[in-house]
């Protein structure tokens, strides 16, 4: 809520890297109604599954309805809600690798905006 006083922030690239579990996209939506632009980084399915190997549970899962995803996100975070992809999958960003996190940066930096 901080941050939708800080409208000089809509004239900027934003960036949310946050946990892939559901909390982690409930912040991400609600970033996204201050700041419709705002882009999720390392935060995929592909990023998931490269990282199984360092899932936790999510102890309390968050279940709304999050309109503000995009289908992607708004996909693997129905499959984290309905446990698809195993009980209560969480992946903490402190788990994900540097290599990906380099990888994510380089992308994001070479990419047109």
């Amino acid at each position: 809520t901080v941050l939708e006083q800080l409208d000089w922030l809509t004239d900027r690239e934003l960036i949310y890297w946050g946990d892939i579990d559901t909390h982690g996209f409930a912040i991400l939506d609600r970033l996204r109604r201050s700041f419709p632009h705002a882009e999720s980084m390392l935060m995929d399915r592909d990023t998931l599954l490269a990282h199984e190997s360092q899932w936790v549970k999510e102890a309390s899962p968050h279940v709304a309805h999050l309109d503000l995803l995009r289908p992607a996100e708004a996909e693997l975070y129905r499959d984290l809600v309905e446990d698809a992809l195993g009980p209560s999958v969480r992946l903490e960003q402190e788990r994900i690798s540097y290599s990906a996190i380099e990888h994510a940066i380089l992308r994001m930096t070479q990419s047109p905006h």
